[in-house]
């Protein structure tokens, strides 16, 4: 990714909202309703409409918006997840919802994770989670859950390689030379059941081996590779009781490590890391906070770190980047419009954002992004009105910056 040395860039961080059109499209080709010719067709489509209007908005590094990674449904939180269920071999669909998963006790710490019906901040606000009318949620998941049953192997190459060629046929319709493109990275990857394995450990890296497969072929298209990994910061809510934050970054690390072996050897300046809580809507009172993080986060090897800033969880931690020398070559992407609220931010707030983070970091070091994906979590008006407000609050900071 390139830094600026005249102005605020932008971008976003991955979902973005799908139209009516291609969640029909990928509903009938589920059911077999649609040929697979007919089904490629109508994603490029998508694909292309997507990137032509990120570009007359003016967002610098754009996306595919995860496209290829299936919705049937406006909301969905969990397609950047689920979509590797069908490019991993070795496991096995089963009528096992993700609330019900679980797992074994790490021996990083003596760490287990518990299963998603028993987060701490599901339990301490039962009675809102149960309650439908609360807009407390996180999205309908999918209803059956993989469990590895053999040797894990990666098996999406032509599914990635239909992703790949889609952008980048997009991207060279709009005139545009860089994209990026999301990938789940080991630690969320491996958040799944294991029958297979050893043990926890052996586990996570065949995940980091069949991955970096995946990983490789989005960056020798030529594209930004994005790793989303939300367990490095949302496995804490999901340890219950709750660990010492000592113990919680022994486990967590062991995972910043696999993720490091996956992408050994691969242009670290090509590759960017999205950290988040959970993007679902909740009360998230028992979110870690950044300041308990932002070594772990920073001992990732790739050139810039997205995540959440914008939320009313989160926004008050760019205070944290004051006490942090932010590496050479390092670039902030943090998240100054929200998933979180269907308020969209004015451009003199975006812009009070970006500047916070700039006067700690450096303004060249400061690209303006999104908390989280947007698709699957806002209505596609307001997401696409948030974006523009980005890109205006951005306007505002560069002339406040540069003045």
């Amino acid at each position: 990714m390139r830094s600026s040395i005249d102005r605020i860039l932008t971008t976003q961080v991955g979902s973005l909202p799908r139209p009516d059109e291609l969640l029909e499209l990928n509903q009938n080709y589920e059911a077999g309703e649609v040929e697979q010719d007919d089904y490629r067709a109508g994603t490029e489509r998508a694909t292309s409409d997507l990137v032509e209007r990120q570009r007359e908005i003016g967002l610098d590094f754009v996306g595919d918006g995860e496209f290829g990674k299936a919705m049937s449904q406006q909301v969905d939180y969990g397609a950047w997840w689920s979509y590797s269920f069908q490019r991993l071999g070795g496991l096995e669909l089963r009528d096992t919802s993700l609330f019900e998963i679980k797992h074994g006790t790490s021996k990083f710490g003596d760490i287990a994770l518990n299963s998603f019906a028993n987060r701490r901040d599901r339990v301490r606000f039962a009675d809102a989670y149960a309650d439908p009318t609360s807009g407390v949620s996180a999205g309908k998941g999918p209803t059956t859950f993989p469990v590895c049953r053999g040797p894990l192997k990666y098996v999406g190459h032509e599914a990635i390689n239909a992703d790949t060629a889609r952008f980048k046929k997009a991207l060279d319709a709009a005139g545009l030379e860089e994209g990026f493109m999301t990938s789940i990275a080991p630690a969320s990857c491996s958040r799944i059941g294991n029958e297979y394995y050893d043990d926890e450990e052996e586990f996570l890296y065949a995940c980091a081996d069949a991955m970096r497969e995946e990983y490789k072929a989005i960056i020798d298209a030529g594209l930004i590779l994005q790793l989303d990994d939300p367990a490095i910061a949302e496995n804490w809510d999901q340890v219950n009781p709750e660990p010492s934050v000592e113990a919680y970054k022994r486990f967590t690390m062991s995972r910043v490590e696999a993720l490091n072996y996956a992408i050994r050897g691969l242009p670290k300046e090509r590759i960017r890391f999205h950290l988040c809580w959970g993007s679902w809507h909740g009360p998230h009172v028992t979110d870690l906070p950044m300041r308990d993080l932002v070594d772990v986060l920073l001992s990732i090897d790739v050139q810039a770190y997205a995540f959440e800033a914008g939320n009313a969880r989160h926004e008050h931690e760019w205070k944290v980047w004051r006490d942090v020398i932010l590496p050479d070559d390092k670039l902030l992407l943090p998240g100054v419009v929200s998933h979180a609220t269907n308020v969209v931010e004015h451009p003199e707030l975006v812009a009070d954002r970006i500047v916070n983070f700039a006067e700690c970091v450096g303004r060249e070091n400061v690209v303006a992004s999104t908390d989280c994906g947007l698709g699957g979590r806002l209505h596609p008006q307001i997401a696409w009105a948030k974006l523009e407000s980005l890109k205006q609050g951005a306007e505002l900071a560069t002339e406040r910056l540069w003045s």
